[in-house]
């Protein structure tokens, strides 16, 4: 009976031992650094690592961006400040200095005047 359990005992361990072996061979391929979760954790390391390079010189860009637009809305202000005081005093000027001289309407005959509801007529006259 000894000899029996022994030999299951045996058997066990040397089933126990292959199957480790198997394990410890499927634990290296998948740690490989070419196929295996390895060379996904690099290759993913390799694009956090680039797209901390981009984020870092997108927000430089935006903020170059930002303070130009900053100094575009305050030249944009200045100038409508301007142009307020400008339009403002347009007002003051007299009427007389910023139009062009009117020629004045000669009056027209009483048989050429025409009722205000009634569509002036054009003719033609040929020679």
């Amino acid at each position: 009976m000894e000899l029996i359990a022994d030999i299951l005992l045996v058997a066990g361990a040397l089933g126990a031992g292959f199957y480790c072996f198997i394990l410890a061979r499927r634990l290296t391929k998948f740690t490989d650094l070419e196929n295996g979760v390895g060379g996904a954790v690099a290759v993913l390391s390799a694009q956090v690592d680039d797209l901390g390079k981009t984020l870092a010189a997108a927000q430089k860009t935006a903020g170059e961006s930002s303070n130009s637009l900053g100094e575009l809305t305050d030249r944009a202000e200045d100038v409508a400040r301007r142009l307020e005081l400008l339009v403002a005093s347009m007002h003051d000027l007299p009427q007389g200095s910023t139009a062009a001289p009117q020629p004045q309407a000669t009056p027209q005959p009483a048989a050429a005047q025409t009722p205000d509801n009634a569509e002036p007529i054009f003719v033609r006259h040929r020679n």
